[in-house]
């Protein structure tokens, strides 16, 4: 089939004021970064996948996408000049690769739906540091182009359509906490009676998850490793709980060694956070992001405050669990007779 047209543009979308000028709608939807609470990872199954049993927990760090009409049938992406400041516009990827223009064009084809549209992107979760921020970007722009075309998919059709784009993105659908199993999109969600509080450290670098899982795999190469068929459930007692003595002694990564094996500073991060009062550092995911439990929110605001002197870095303060993606502004533009 042939595909639609691409055109991609580094500037500014239009205003509001803009579109309504010439009677064009705008959706704008948010999706949440995500935490790895618990990761265990098993050797390479024969489709290059790994399989995973994974505790997620949804973050109040999130990615907006708008979505906003346009008259023919393609695409723009841009990114929006409120991103974080690590969000470079003279990298940011804009090509049919990135996940916001593939999660247009699935939804597209899954609909049948004949329509194009300008995609901006807000982000604020750290690049390529393991927490999902890609995944986030394209749960987004699912949620956005539903709204913005009327296709009318509910969240289990959009999830069926996510996880065409990756194993992380139907957990950004629904938000919250769950246990992932397959390779992290097979969802049992947690309800959880508290939050809990963690301090991100994002690195000013990124690391590839496939480079990270093939360094895992050389690492064990000599291990006998088995495929995990279920998650720790004194790590899914902790978490429910937000027992936070318990959650500390429970969580686990096992991409950690190899990000560490890749990244040799993560450790010393690690080892610093903990020196000045966290109840545990853990990798989030393949990593670099370096999530710090801690016992509070207060003590979580200490902890950034006392990381960031010590390392020079500026820490970020999340809780979870999060909502999944959704939409927080439609905008329907004035049509006249």
């Amino acid at each position: 089939m042939k595909r639609p047209p691409l055109i991609v543009n580094r500037h500014t979308a239009l205003t509001d004021h803009d579109r309504d000028m010439i009677g064009l709608r705008s959706v704008v939807a948010r999706a949440p970064g995500k935490i790895n609470v618990s990761l265990e990872v098993g050797p390479p199954r024969e489709d290059g996948y790994h399989s995973v049993a994974t505790i997620y927990l949804a973050v109040n760090l999130f990615e907006d996408i708008r979505a906003s009409e346009r008259m023919d049938t393609e695409f723009t992406i841009s990114l929006s000049p409120d991103s974080a400041p690590f969000a470079d516009p003279e990298t940011f990827p804009i090509g049919p690769e990135n996940l916001v223009i593939r999660a247009a064009a699935e939804l597209r084809a899954y609909t049948g739906v004949k329509a194009g549209a300008d995609l901006e992107v807000t982000k604020r979760v750290p690049i390529a540091g393991g927490m999902g921020g890609g995944s986030a970007d394209a749960a987004a722009a699912l949620v956005a182009c539903n709204a913005l075309w009327e296709t009318g998919l509910n969240r289990e059709e959009l999830a069926i359509v996510g996880a065409r784009l990756g194993a992380d993105v139907p957990f950004a659908l629904y938000g919250g906490a769950a246990v992932g199993l397959g390779v992290g999109d097979q969802l049992s969600p947690l309800l959880l009676r508290n939050a809990t509080h963690w301090v991100l450290v994002p690195a000013s670098y990124g690391l590839s998850t496939p480079e990270v899982y093939g360094t895992l795999d050389k690492l064990r190469a000599e291990q006998d490793v088995e495929a995990p068929t279920n998650v720790d459930v004194d790590t899914v007692h902790a978490l429910v709980a937000a027992n936070v003595e318990s959650l500390a002694l429970n969580v686990r990564n096992d991409m950690e060694q190899a990000a560490i094996h890749l990244a040799p500073e993560i450790a010393t991060v690690i080892a610093t956070g903990e020196k000045l009062g966290a109840a545990r550092g853990i990798v989030s995911g393949s990593g670099p992001t370096i999530a710090f439990l801690a016992e509070d929110k207060d003590h979580a605001e200490q902890l950034r405050t006392l990381i960031n002197e010590e390392l020079d870095v500026d820490a970020l303060v999340v809780h979870g669990p999060a909502n999944g993606a959704a939409v927080v502004h439609h905008h329907s533009a004035f049509r006249g007779n």
